[in-house]
């Protein structure tokens, strides 16, 4: 699963996960996809919705929920391949995973989104170099938003439903444009109509253009208009005065970067282990809180907070609105390390992502610093306690699960190896205080901590996630593994098992006064038998072994079996019992045995059903 996908760069961080109550996740790539693509197009009033998401041309044009042949709507086409030419991204022929060659867009995530959906109807950038090659541009830059090039026409494409040519336009040029709605709606006089004729841009066409826009922004998509202009000669210097006027406003094209499918789902199981995740993004509000709403991860009465209303904030301000705020948006890597703090501060324990140089302080100061593998800086990574292989937010969640398991593991074998040794210690200390020799020999307490404790603590240690694991909160990172709890269970573990043994043998030394050897055999099989049994009743702390199953830990099944096999190799094969100072027990020693030897796994049993009694009467009013 996505657990495989989390590197651990620090051991004791494994620890701390499963203590995590907050992860603070970065939105473009973590939650998200990062592959930006056209879901929505609007031309001339008709509103299309395009299907198919990434970074593969694989998808169709609809209106209301049936595909349209694009061959209909001829501007909605013309919008299409002006998107296409105003475009610095490539089409590249890649392998696909079942052999066949297939094409992926590469280039700014914006371009790339606009030159799939024009694939998506024909318009193949190679093709429209040949058709009409550019000859010059004039570059995007943040302050003019928006981008214009300048291409010859040289011959029709085949097929070609663009309006670029007829013979009369051979060797004239086209300019065509992208980039915000309401610039290049300044630079337009004149507004395609569907079926490519043209008409001019009046007020009322500019609003039903703007309100169409605002729509889609609504949708938290980003929305990018795209214009042309067709005329003999343009001229040879070209600059923004000369060449920006006079466009025929063609349409608005809405993308998004989609969330990942995994998400939802993850963020829904952290709630459950009661951990919060907050996205954190240099997006704006509204994009970010719908696509918030989208996940899931956006809780009643919870709000958005923008960097620049954090700015406003003093340390304790920020600390009093942290817990209402699911949504950071318009923040800088410098703002992380304040909320961070402010989380901190009370007294959450914090994962938090990043990727760039700036995010190292912020990565430092969080609990559990996760960088991301494949977007991430080295310095990101260096600072980082975890690395994340597919810079996916369920890969935190995963390894939340695993650090719980691991951490779950290890008090199971603190508690099995603790009550067996006690046990063994109070039989020998309780027998010599009742004037009593020793029940058990030196080799026999060696082969004990050796061949019966040993393997099936081992398996406890490959016990996989018990069923309620992401349903209980999370721990206090000052809790010790062994708790009072623990402490209680493991005081009456240890009086079963010594209770037995000693029962077993003082019941030996009454069956066969006088050989010590028999009862001492008693005790050693009562002993060791009853903390193999338990061993299976240890694999969990709260759910009884019917719900566990036998054979749910096969390692702990042949750990359990084979050194029971072997126990019973020591007692009866003849040349192992002098070294074993054991000797052959008959049916008259195993009648006392047998019972006695379930009652530790009983009692274990019994203690996990009184403690779920009592845990679900706190539960209920």
């Amino acid at each position: 699963g996505f657990a495989r996908h989390a590197l651990i760069r620090r051991l004791a961080s494994v620890e701390t996960l499963g203590s995590t109550t907050v992860i603070c996740s970065d939105k473009t790539g973590t939650l998200t996809k990062n592959q930006m693509t056209v879901t929505r197009m609007w031309v001339d009033g008709v509103t299309f919705e395009v299907t198919g998401s990434g970074h593969v041309p694989e998808g169709d044009f609809r209106i209301d929920g049936v595909v349209a042949d694009l061959q209909s709507y001829p501007a909605a086409t013309t919008a299409l391949w002006v998107a296409a030419l105003a475009n610095d991204a490539v089409l590249e022929e890649v392998a696909s995973e079942d052999g066949r060659e297939a094409l992926r867009a590469v280039g700014d995530p914006t371009e790339t989104a606009l030159l799939i959906a024009a694939a998506k109807a024909g318009a193949i950038r190679e093709k429209l170099e040949r058709a009409y090659p550019r000859i010059d541009e004039i570059p995007f830059d943040s302050t003019r938003k928006r981008m214009t090039t300048i291409h010859k026409i040289l011959a029709p494409v085949a097929e070609d439903p663009s309006p670029f040519y007829d013979d009369e336009m051979r060797e004239w040029e086209i300019a065509a444009i992208k980039g915000a709605p309401d610039v290049v709606l300044d630079l337009c006089t004149q507004v395609q109509r569907m079926d490519d004729s043209t008409s001019p841009l009046t007020e009322p066409a500019k609003e039903r253009i703007m309100e169409a826009n605002a729509s889609m922004a609504r949708n938290a998509l980003r929305v990018i208009a795209v214009a042309y202009r067709v005329e003999p000669d343009v001229p040879d210097e070209a600059t923004p005065e000369s060449v920006e006027r006079d466009f025929v406003f063609v349409g608005l094209l809405g993308m998004i970067d989609p969330p990942r499918e995994e998400v939802s789902e993850a963020i829904a199981t952290a709630k459950q282990a009661g951990i919060r995740t907050i996205m954190i993004t240099g997006d704006y509000p509204d994009t970010a809180e719908k696509i918030a709403e989208e996940i899931g991860l956006l809780m009643p009465g919870h709000g958005v907070l923008t960097g620049s209303e954090l700015e406003s904030l003093n340390d304790e301000e920020l600390s009093e609105r942290v817990p209402r705020v699911d949504v950071f948006a318009r923040v800088s890597p410098e703002h992380k390390v304040r909320i961070v703090d402010a989380l901190k501060r009370r007294g959450e324990i914090v994962a938090m992502t990043g990727d760039g140089v700036n995010d190292a302080p912020a990565l430092k100061r969080a609990d559990i610093g996760v960088a991301m593998g494949i977007t991430g800086t080295d310095v990101a990574k260096e600072t980082a306690d975890m690395v994340l292989t597919d810079d996916n937010y369920a890969s935190i969640v995963a390894a939340v699960e695993q650090g719980r398991i691991i951490y779950a593991n290890i008090r199971k074998f603190v508690f099995y190896l603790l009550s067996c040794n006690l046990a063994e210690i109070a039989v020998i200390f309780l027998a010599i205080l009742a004037g009593l020799p020793s029940p058990l020999t030196a080799i026999q307490l060696l082969w004990l901590n050796l061949i019966t404790d040993g393997a099936p603590a081992l398996a406890l240690g490959l016990e996989t996630a018990e069923p309620d694991i992401m349903k209980q909160r999370p721990r206090p990172p000052d809790e010790p593994v062994i708790n009072r709890s623990m402490r209680a269970k493991i005081g009456v573990q240890t009086v079963a098992i010594a209770g037995v043994t000693l029962g077993a043998y003082l019941l030996g030394l009454r069956l066969l006064p006088g050989v010590a050897k028999e009862a001492e055999t008693m005790a050693f099989a009562t002993l060791s038998f009853s903390e193999l049994l338990r061993a299976f009743t240890a694999r969990s702390e709260s759910a009884p072994l019917h719900r566990l199953g036998l054979f749910t830990n096969r390692w702990m099944f042949y750990a359990v079996v084979s050194s029971m096999l072997l126990l019973l190799a020591v007692i009866y094969i003849p040349f192992l019992q002098p070294i074993f100072d054991t000797m052959p027990l008959g049916w008259r020693e195993w009648r006392v045995v047998l019972p006695l030897l379930l009652v530790p796994a009983l009692v274990a049993e019994a203690t996990k059903m009184l403690a779920g009694l009592r845990r679900n009467r706190r539960r209920s009013p």
